[in-house]
């Protein structure tokens, strides 16, 4: 089943809220309308027939019945009868073909021909001539279908007057729930280019007027978006300085190993303890050397160098130097890469991504496995690749792996990698224009292509 937005939900119960009580309005006026219409009709027949009376005159003993008695007013059919019930003047309707029984001052209902009619009989006497009756005659179904027109004309603006409403209803709401849309978009375009500094922009006659609950809600997410800015840089300024700070005492630590090193008279007992710090040193100086990268980076602080390079060369010269790691573990290193291909890169942080790629293909290989390196230009773009057949990533842990300091899983933990590789990579190949995409199975082992363009920046 199809699912609504927020606002069409709302739009279609508003509107089906109003078009009933559009409706049982329109029903109940109706209704009583009919009763109004017949009552009308009713005093009309018999207004009409008193009327009547006035245009009957006597001259010279004889009976005279003006002109005017003739005219059919309101749909009123007027005639005259001597008190013998004898039809004198007049007008009948052309369906009502037998007279009922004359019933004085009061209102009958005949049915006539297929159709119902109202009588009204008056008894006219002046005292001397003798008794005179004026009966009225009206369509009660003429009435009824005047009415019904209205009924079908109300019929056929209802649904127009049901889209007017969910169109008016649909506005508002729209125009409610913009404060809303705005939250989500920017949300979107935070998720996507990780810009904290996006602010919701509202019309300058919300900003004046409209402040309600949706509208404080908007601010109180610009603020909770600024706060959250502000921490971030903090963050960002305290990994710099940090690392900065941290620089010094490992390159300390560093010297001195090499120096303990040198000493020949030291135990090989001491010798191997040196060592294992002098690694973990090492270790900790290349995560600084990460986390200022990243850093200054993050912070729009490091300017790429770019050159023009053939980058078939360079990437098999970082599969060579991968070469004795993965002999160790007894790897193949397969190669793909298309000859002569060009692109404008800052070398450094091509090596950099290349090494943390091949560097994890490595790592987390199977044990006499494969490494597969693909490169090649197709359509304006360079797409690159490394695969391996390793121990893979879990479909849960996959759209973390580009968090800085996130490991997969204990299984995935190894010396010198410390969840920073990643992160790096997505960045340099982000500050190219480019991007990385990771596909991974349990057991199965990861691919990450990578791609950015070939133009001359």
């Amino acid at each position: 089943m199809r699912r609504f937005s927020l606002k069409m939900k709302l739009t279609l119960l508003y509107s089906s809220f109003l078009i009933i009580i559009i409706g049982t309005v329109l029903a109940i006026l109706f209704s009583l309308s009919s009763r109004e219409v017949l009552l009308s009709a009713q005093e009309t027949l018999k207004r009409q027939v008193q009327k009547g009376v006035r245009y009957i005159s006597y001259k010279d003993w004889e009976l005279e019945v003006d002109a005017d008695f003739y005219d059919l007013e309101q749909n009123v059919y007027l005639s005259l009868y001597d008190g013998a019930g004898e039809f004198l003047y007049g007008r009948i309707p052309y369906e009502f073909e037998e007279q009922p029984a004359f019933e004085v001052e009061s209102l009958q209902t005949v049915s006539q021909g297929g159709q119902a009619w109202y009588v009204y009989d008056l008894l006219h006497n002046d005292g001397i001539h003798g008794n005179i009756y004026v009966r009225g005659i009206t369509s009660v179904d003429r009435v009824k279908y005047s009415f019904r027109i209205t009924q079908r004309f109300a019929a056929v603006l209802l649904p127009l007057l049901a889209v007017a409403t969910a169109a008016a209803c649909y506005y508002f709401t729209r125009r409610t729930l913009l404060p809303v849309k705005q939250m989500t978009d920017t949300v979107q375009q935070i998720q996507k280019d990780g810009d904290l500094s996006r602010r919701i922009v509202f019309p300058l006659e919300r900003k004046d007027k409209n402040r309600d609950e949706i509208y404080t809600l908007a601010v109180t997410f610009d603020q909770t978006l600024e706060r959250l800015e502000e921490s971030f840089e903090r963050e960002k300024q305290f990994t710099s300085d940090v690392s900065h700070e941290l620089r010094t005492p490992v390159s300390v630590i560093l010297a001195q190993c090499e120096e303990l090193l040198q000493s020949r008279e030291m135990p090989k007992e001491q010798r191997a303890r040196v060592r294992v710090v002098q690694k973990k040193a090492e270790e900790m100086a290349g995560m600084i050397s990460k986390l200022l990268l990243l850093s200054r980076g993050e912070r729009g602080m490091l300017e790429l160098n770019r050159e023009y390079l053939n980058l078939s060369e360079l990437t098999l010269m970082c599969v060579q130097e991968l070469e004795n790691a993965a002999r160790e573990k007894k790897i193949t290193i397969e190669t793909e890469i298309e000859p002569e291909v060009y692109a404008c890169v800052d070398e450094t942080l091509y090596i950099h991504m290349l090494d943390n790629l091949l560097s994890n293909a490595a790592a987390y290989g199977r044990q006499g496995g494969c490494i597969r390196v693909t490169l090649f230009k197709k359509e304006g773009c360079i797409i690159g690749s490394v695969l391996d057949d390793g121990i893979g990533i879990s479909q849960a842990e996959l759209p973390h792996i580009w968090t800085r300091f996130y490991r997969a899983d204990q299984s995935r933990t190894s010396d010198g990698h410390v969840g920073l590789g990643l992160p790096m990579v997505k960045w340099i190949l982000e500050a190219h224009g480019g991007g990385v995409e990771a596909e991974s199975r349990s057991g199965e082992g990861s691919t990450f292509q990578f791609f950015f363009p070939d133009g001359i920046f």
